[in-house]
């Protein structure tokens, strides 16, 4: 089963139990309570509003395919598991069915599981996967929160649906003959997305890939890290709300989110790893055809890498210095590095871009629209940096030069201080210039590297390497957060002088401004858009003081549901890129939204009138990325 049918399969299954079909949101998160991440990672993320209390337009139930990006196993991208964009199926129940929460028909812990279990084993309607491979994990209490029994009973009972016996795993976590539910705590089972809000404990199912091996008996953790069980689904049940003070309590909006990757399900189903689906076979064939060198895990990286950039630049990201433009530059520069090093051709970032839209386009029409500015950006970033590794060339040059001689006959009586691991990391900081690309080009210049040196010189750098990554990792923790973000009043006045400042640029620079992505906290709002020049200090005062005559004037604040194409007619803003439902939200300055001066498509939240946003003041406006300014603000 290829990965198109998979994908359908999920939405149509749900659709029929009465969830209704919502777009993608766009990769750059905007306008969902997630301001301070740089791409979404979770297919939760779009839905942040709605699981806080927010009725969702569609209804409470609801089920999407949403595109995603995760960037901090980068390094591992080419093992055959890892990925860094991928595409998240998930059903929602926004408010259980009880009357008194207003929203209408949702669901819980019973139709969750048992619809899971009949979508991966249906052959009419679902995967038609074989029942006896499924074990599941549940969480068994912890923090003073019970053991979920509710859970067990329904797995339980589902199993014995398809005719099998159930036990439940002991402190030993051992699977064995009918023990097919594991418990296991707040580490592996307990959703939350910070330190405090809603959460609960989750189930995740597990699938036997190699029963062949004879009957699946052991360590539960010790399966799964051999990957002969693979987990396929995650159903999050959030029920409690953690307090300040470290307490729980019940949550008053009972919600179900599940996750289920597009990419590991086709892996899955078809008994291979995940760049032997149909997703990569093809682009792994082209790759193949116009290389030299047979390097599995490169052409793995630039596959992934290259359907990566490709999506990020469809959502209308740019290559940069900081941020998302500094994410895609450096995925960008390792596609590059690794198809010199496997000696392709010319043109093949253009050749693999044709594939990825083809494979695409149907689901993501976006991806066709944006097609020729996506092979322009990749040739203009693939120069720039042939420029910048012909400057970490020159480096070499001059440090080396004269002085090689002064290496001798072994690692322990090496004189040079030039020749360290700290210079080849400043080499691959600062110019991408890898290891074995920067020994090489020493060795190019004369140097013979003798007994031990090259793996002291390999440990050096790899110490190195693995503090920056930490360094790294403990930044995109913040960066990359799927959390349930701020809602503060503060957040909330930034937000609402986020679209004044919008309709100003494009009042005073033109209707070419587009937003390109936005950060908000409790100090500062920042907005990125496409612009071609540096704004003049008139034209930054003229933004400045149309949004603090609009503060002045204190406008309502207004929002209204309509239909996607009534809401288009009104000539309200929306995201570059963004995908939206048949019904959106569109929030206006004034009583009227056809005469309002600001509106835009935008799920909240906003202040109640633009009187209470103080005085706005811009404190910087720079380049971010060719075409891309970014502004930031405060209100004083």
């Amino acid at each position: 089963m290829i990965s198109e049918e998979i994908r359908q399969k999920f939405l149509t299954f749900f659709e029929k139990r009465g969830h209704k079909i919502i777009p993608s949101a766009s990769l750059v998160p905007a306008d969902y309570g997630d301001e301070g991440t740089l791409f979404t990672t979770a297919g939760m993320q779009p839905l942040i509003p709605y699981l806080l209390g927010r009725p969702h337009p569609a209804g409470a139930r609801l089920v999407d395919v949403q595109k995603c990006v995760r960037t901090g196993d980068i390094e591992d991208v080419g093992d055959n598991r890892h990925l860094t964009f991928f595409e998240m199926m998930g059903n929602w129940s926004i408010g259980d069915s009880t009357a008194e929460n207003g929203i209408g028909a949702g669901y819980f812990k019973q139709e969750s599981i048992n619809w899971s279990l009949e979508f991966l084993t249906s052959k009419e309607e679902g995967l038609g996967l074989d029942p006896k491979r499924f074990y599941v994990t549940i969480f068994r209490g912890e923090d003073g929160l019970p053991r979920d029994e509710e859970a067990i009973k329904i797995w339980q009972a589902a199993f014995a649906q398809a005719g099998l016996e159930a036990n439940i795993a002991g402190e030993d976590e051992v699977v064995g003959e009918n023990i097919r539910i594991i418990p296991l705590g707040k580490e592996d089972n307990f959703w939350i997305a910070g330190a405090t809000g809603p959460c609960g404990g989750d189930t995740e199912i597990f699938y036997d890939t190699r029963p062949t091996d004879g009957p699946l008996v052991g360590k539960f953790g010790e399966m799964v890290d051999s990957f002969r069980l693979i987990e396929v689904w995650n159903n999050v049940f959030m029920e409690y709300e953690k307090m300040p003070d470290g307490s729980y309590k019940p949550l008053k909006q009972k919600n179900v989110d599940t996750g289920m990757g597009l990419e590991r399900t086709t892996a899955v189903l078809n008994n291979v790893g995940v760049f032997q689906t149909d997703i990569f076979a093809p682009i792994l064939a082209e790759i193949t055809a116009h290389s030299n060198q047979d390097d599995e895990q490169a052409k793995r990286i630039i596959a992934d890498h290259l359907r990566t950039a490709v999506f990020m630049l469809a959502s209308g990201v740019g290559p940069a210095n900081t941020d998302r433009g500094y994410i895609l530059r450096r995925i960008i520069r390792r596609l590059v590095r690794y198809s010199d090093k496997i000696g392709a051709t010319d043109n093949l970032s253009e050749k693999l871009v044709d594939l990825v839209v083809a494979k695409y386009e149907n689901f993501y029409p976006e991806l066709a629209t944006e097609k020729d500015k996506i092979i322009v950006e990749l040739k203009k970033e693939e120069e720039k940096f042939r420029q910048t590794l012909a400057a970490g060339i020159k480096i070499i040059d001059k440090e080396f030069a004269g002085k090689l001689n002064e290496v001798i006959d072994t690692a322990e009586n090496m004189t040079s201080p030039l020749l360290t691991g700290e210079f080849f990391f400043n080499l691959y900081q600062t110019y991408g210039i890898p290891l074995e690309l920067g020994l090489e080009e020493v060795k190019n210049r004369g140097l013979k590297l003798v007994k031990g040196i090259e793996e002291k010189l390999k440990t050096e750098f790899g110490d190195r390497l693995q503090k920056h990554q930490e360094l790294s990792r403990a930044g995109a923790d913040q960066k990359f957060k799927g959390g349930l973000a701020s809602e503060s009043k503060q957040v909330v006045r930034y937000h609402t002088a986020t679209h004044l400042l919008q309709a100003a640029l494009k009042e005073v620079l033109g209707p070419e401004v587009a937003q390109r992505g936005s950060n908000i906290t409790d100090e500062r709002l920042r907005f990125d858009f496409a612009y071609p020049a540096k704004l003049t200090d008139d034209q930054k005062n003229a933004v400045e003081n149309l949004v603090n005559e609009k503060i002045k004037a204190d406008l309502p604040m207004n929002r209204v549901e309509l239909p996607k194409t009534e809401a288009e007619k009104t000539g309200a803003t929306h995201l570059f890129g963004e995908k939206y439902g048949e019904t959106v939200t569109v929030y206006y300055t004034g009583d009227d939204v056809a005469s309002a001066w600001s509106k835009e498509f935008c799920g909240g939240p906003h202040v109640s009138r633009t009187g209470e946003l103080g005085h706005f003041k811009i404190k910087k406006e720079e380049a971010i990325a060719a075409g891309v300014r970014r502004i930031k603000a405060v209100l004083e």
